[in-house]
């Protein structure tokens, strides 16, 4: 090859591995965005997992091997903490809330039925094996006081959600593999394949079942202040499945929390208050008509409604750690592309009749990033920094995925 051609080749490689900007004034919205990290295939953890340390200081992240990274939030630089692969799926990796520590789980070389739970000390580095898991087996919340993880299997070699078959240990979903999500749930939740929910002792590795079931459970979540309360949700369509569920990590107090009230009304993706007393969920009734982020006092059962509009529709919400705002992720409903800060309004009561009445609001939205150049069938999962001062979310705007940060005010 002559010189030039060599010198235009190198040009296209170069190109191909230019990165995006580091920083840019979004011209819709006035709002400056941040990438945050440098790894094509890097990307923010789902939306209602502990990222941040005790401190609020810093954030871990998925590396493009699928290992974990560790994001300063005063300077956005990063550092790597694990060496991938690791777990796969919602709350593969997650932050302890009282240590600093990550825990994690991995597949076991040469049988890859098993995966094994790990933490990794954030300031050492200093990695170490808790637990052998069963067959089949992730784990998915840390609880409280970091005494108990909580996690989830199938028994038997039933195909799951993913496609994956008993032997085959988690994979993380990228934007391009293909999706056909309405027909992947409706074959999972016609299988009732039996599963069971089981702690695993943090200090012993002692695995004890909690809960089992053919119904397909997911999205297990400790509550942020009680060690023994954990919430999980049925899967599949979501008209058709009694969606939220609190459990005692005994197994008592198995409790259906939002019973519909109303044909074709759905729920889900759900998160708690970090003060541990509202359960949060995208509510609609019914599915594709009037939609609300509502709230589940487990205290004393109160509720909570705030209204958004179709073009306000997101794939998830979330809501700062102060309580004074909301975020929503867009998607790819009409008008919707469009990352979102909710400011939510309660309507003032008049002396109305009734007891334990649904307490309504609104939302008023302002938006943040323009997102119609990403792909949906990467989820942003928005989260609020602890600070306050940013929504970090993952995008695949530019082509590869990235972790990037909005500044909330202009």
């Amino acid at each position: 090859m002559s010189g030039l051609g060599l010198l235009l080749l190198s040009n296209v490689v170069f190109a191909e591995q230019k990165l995006p900007p580091k920083s840019w004034i979004d011209p819709d919205t006035g709002h400056r965005v941040i990438r945050i990290t440098d790894e094509p295939g890097s990307a923010s953890l789902y939306f209602n997992i502990n990222a941040y340390t005790p401190d609020g200081k810093q954030m871990i992240y998925t590396t493009a091997n699928r290992g974990i990274g560790l994001i300063d939030l005063a300077t956005f630089t990063t550092r790597p903490l694990v060496e991938g692969p690791v777990g796969g799926g919602p709350g593969a990796v997650v932050v302890g809330r009282k240590t600093f520590t990550v825990y994690y789980f991995k597949g076991q070389k040469g049988n890859p039925q098993y995966a094994s739970l790990w933490s990794a000390n954030i300031h050492t580095g200093e990695q170490k094996k808790i637990a052998d898991l069963p067959r089949r087996a992730g784990i998915f919340s840390i609880n409280a006081d970091e005494t108990l993880g909580v996690g989830s299997y199938i028994i038997g070699d039933g195909e799951d959600y993913n496609g994956r078959q008993a032997g085959q240990i988690a994979q993380r979903h990228t934007a391009e593999e293909p999706l056909d999500k309405k027909t992947k749930m409706a074959k999972r939740f016609a299988a009732r394949l039996p599963m069971v929910i089981f702690t695993v002792d943090l200090q012993t590795g002692q695995i004890k079942p909690v809960f089992a079931s053919t119904d397909w459970i997911d999205h297990l979540q400790f509550s942020p202040t009680d060690p023994t309360l954990l919430m999980y949700a049925h899967q599949g369509a979501w008209q058709q499945v009694e969606k939220l569920w609190t459990i005692r990590t005994d197994g008592s107090q198995n409790k259906h929390i939002n019973p519909r009230i109303m044909k074709m009304e759905g729920s889900g993706h759900q998160w708690w208050d970090p003060d541990g007393k509202n359960i949060w969920y995208d509510l609609h009734i019914p599915l594709g008509m009037i939609s609300f982020v509502a709230s589940y006092n487990i205290e004393n059962g109160d509720k909570t409604w705030f209204h958004y509009f179709p073009e306000e529709a997101s794939i998830h919400f979330n809501k700062s750690i102060d309580g004074t705002l909301f975020a929503g992720d867009g998607s790819d409903a009409p008008g919707a592309k469009w990352l979102y800060l909710f400011h939510p309004e309660l309507v003032k009561d008049d002396h109305s009749l009734g007891e334990h009445l649904i307490q309504p609001g609104q939302f008023h939205s302002e938006r943040l990033v323009n997102m119609s150049k990403h792909n949906y069938h990467l989820e942003p999962n928005v989260n609020f920094t602890p600070d306050g001062k940013y929504v970090i979310f993952r995008s695949n705007m530019f082509g590869p995925t990235y972790v990037f940060a909005v500044e909330i005010h202009r």
